[in-house]
């Protein structure tokens, strides 16, 4: 963690850069590739599984970008943005992530976590993403409570309202465990009036995206660009690295 907030100072000049790569399987694809070795359009072809023109187009754009360029028949990542990426993340790992979860990442508002949690993203490799089924529209709660239920303390950033989660969080509570909410300032009367969390505290601003992390999971969703929040998809884990992310995230929040 320490060496990546000595380069907290540069999320800013290459932030447009990550989130145009993480909008498209294919870029990532492309560029995972080209990440590890140089490639000719036929090996990029192979490797995709796209026509000729289609993957032409998409390199010519990461061209323009100044993220690859071309040496005779082959196509390079610029120099420049390798050295950025491997000051600031394990960039391979943080590529494979990014694919397995596209489908929560793409047309959703992922910039809203602080800066250092987006440097620490690859610690995410160990979440598993979570869809709902489409008939039962509970479901997710539902996954979220029994998390909940099996916990011993919660941290939360919330903002939305779930009179599911609302109710595990308190039973909680009333269990005598550590429950601290950060709620969204439209959200404050609603959980000051209808939870038994001892400490809850309002954040302003467009801060979009969903947190919860115990001592044994960590749940993480967002909102789409059109404002609404995402209840179909979650990410979760158990594990140890996705725990320290999650913890970390919390705190780098309070602080901000």
């Amino acid at each position: 963690m320490t060496r990546n907030k000595e380069h907290v100072e540069h999320y800013n000049t290459i932030s447009k850069d990550i989130k145009f790569v993480s909008n498209s399987v294919i870029r990532l694809r492309i560029l995972k590739e080209l990440y590890e070795k140089p490639s000719n359009m036929k090996e990029l072809t192979c490797v995709t599984d796209l026509s000729y023109s289609y993957v032409s187009s998409i390199l010519s754009d990461l061209e323009s970008r100044n993220m690859v360029c071309r040496k005779s028949n082959r196509f390079y990542l610029e120099t420049s943005l390798k050295l950025q990426i491997e000051n600031m993340i394990d960039f391979a790992i943080l590529i494979n992530l990014l694919e397995e979860i596209f489908n929560i990442v793409e047309g959703h508002v992922v910039d809203m976590l602080p800066n250092e949690s987006i440097m620490e993203f690859h610690l995410l490799q160990d979440s598993v993403l979570m869809e709902s089924d489409g008939i039962n529209a509970d479901m997710l709660d539902n996954v979220m409570e029994a998390n909940l239920r099996e916990a011993d303390r919660a941290c939360c950033i919330l903002p939305v309202y779930s009179n599911i989660l609302n109710g595990a969080l308190n039973g909680l509570a009333e269990n005598g465990n550590y429950v601290e909410l950060r709620v969204s300032e439209n959200l404050y009367g609603i959980y000051d009036e209808n939870s038994k969390a001892r400490y809850i505290s309002a954040f302003k601003g467009r801060n979009n995206f969903l947190l919860i992390v115990t001592n044994r999971a960590m749940i993480l969703g967002f909102f789409r660009d059109d404002g609404i929040f995402d209840k179909n998809r979650i990410l979760i884990s158990t594990g140890d690295d996705s725990l320290k992310w999650a913890n970390n995230a919390f705190g780098y929040f309070k602080k901000n």
